[in-house]
């Protein structure tokens, strides 16, 4: 009997001595609920809408969640360009559908409605689609990354370029809501100050199909360009109509203010030809932005993606890796400083970084829509004419210390 037991305790010594690590089951994936809120099926739903959802699963995909032991979903939903949906479907996603991040936002008015949700829910906003430069300003939040673009950098560099080459008088067609206003209100202040006049400004609704009325008086104001504050369907009607008006042949000149690739495709070259225009992304500048685009297009019915929906994919990754460096997705404000502490060699934007103010900075391009023979085929349809630089293409973060208080607030603190 002594025997059998003194053989059996250095067994079970043996087997408790297996690490412990060894014995427990690893813990619970940390799960991450992505809800991409976009125009869906109205004029933005090209720019954005469902290519948005495949370039957010896309990079879900290149994260590869399992490596970093974490579970992600993404949801969508169409917030139909009215605010009251936006920030509805925000806070039921916050409140009981358990998201943690809402990205894209193809609509100045409702994602200003959303980040306030976003704030008072301590959720992530990324946002790709919406442009008004307040949102970064007066209006900004330590729950907000706005990655893509914004009315301040499209006004100093399409507005800055027509004016540098003579286009001193303006007269505006603008979208009449937030974007359309934030819109000429940066454009007007580029125009001013390099001495042009702006000779008046006509506000249209969103989505309007008849433009007649609005080009008539921009037409009778004598100006040398008419600046379209308005992007989507609300450009490709304008541009069409105002070639029917013969406004280019009668001496004038169209600025599209924002002007997106399929809006390019709607329109034609034909019709689009010469168009001077600034972009964040274009899928032909780089062997990765082609990569990219070949993959994104085979996904999403043979359409290349916008700048609108390159931001997306970039903002979700970046937002990933935060969530993987904080190891929960719970504390949205904890996420957007991780993502700020970071300095990203984006595969789509280039060398890139996100500022206290929550602004993504990055180069910007200036480019021109191609005459039918320049192009070789579907989507050719950019020539790059400059790269604005990081530095450059956004607004001074200094210009933002009278009234966004995280600006002030990462000045006491030393802080860039």
């Amino acid at each position: 009997m002594r025997t059998a037991i003194a053989f059996v305790v250095p067994l079970l010594t043996a087997l408790c001595a297996v690490p412990a690590e060894a014995q427990q089951p690893p813990g619970k994936p940390v799960s991450v609920k992505i809800g991409v809120l976009s125009d869906m099926s109205g004029l933005y739903a090209d720019i954005g809408g469902p290519g948005s959802v495949v370039a957010a699963k896309m990079a879900v995909e290149d994260f590869k969640p399992d490596s970093h032991h974490m579970k992600v979903e993404i949801v969508s939903a169409d917030h139909q360009n009215k605010p009251d949906i936006g920030s509805s479907i925000a806070r039921r996603w916050f409140d009981t559908d358990q998201v943690n991040a809402i990205a894209d936002v193809p609509n100045s008015g409702v994602a200003l409605a959303v980040a306030d949700v976003t704030k008072e829910k301590n959720g992530v906003f990324l946002i790709s689609g919406a442009a008004d430069s307040d949102l970064t300003d007066k209006h900004c939040s330590p729950n907000n990354v706005d990655w893509t673009y914004d009315t301040w950098a499209l006004a100093h560099g399409t507005g800055g370029a027509i004016v540098r080459h003579g286009g001193k008088t303006w007269f505006f067609i603008t979208a009449d809501y937030a974007f359309g206003h934030a819109l000429e209100r940066d454009t007007t202040a580029v125009v001013e100050a390099a001495g042009g006049k702006v000779l008046g400004a006509v506000r249209a609704p969103l989505n309007t199909a008849d433009f007649s009325s609005y080009l008539l008086q921009a037409q009778g104001s004598k100006a040398q360009v008419i600046g379209l504050a308005n992007a989507g369907g609300d450009t490709i009607n304008a541009v069409k109509q105002a070639a029917e008006f013969g406004i280019v042949q009668g001496g004038q000149r169209l600025a599209g203010l924002l002007v997106f690739l399929t809006d390019v495709h709607a329109l034609g070259l034909q019709t689009a030809q010469g168009l001077t225009l600034t972009t964040a992304f274009y899928w032909d500048l780089n062997d990765q932005t082609r990569a990219f685009a070949k993959r994104f297009a085979a996904r999403n019915d043979g359409k290349y993606p916008t700048m609108d929906q390159a931001g997306v994919y970039s903002s979700v990754l970046h937002y990933l890796e935060a969530v993987a460096k904080t190891g929960s997705a719970t504390d949205g404000a904890k996420v957007v400083e991780a993502m700020k502490a970071a300095h990203y060699d984006d595969p789509l934007f280039g060398d890139s970084t996100v500022r206290p103010d929550g602004r993504a900075v990055h180069a910007m391009y200036l480019v021109e829509v191609k005459k039918p023979s320049e192009s070789k085929g579907p989507y050719d349809y950019f020539k790059v004419l400059e790269t604005i630089p990081a530095s450059q293409a956004f607004r001074p973060l200094a210009d933002e210390k009278g009234t966004c208080g995280l600006v002030k607030s990462a000045s006491l603190s030393g802080a860039r």
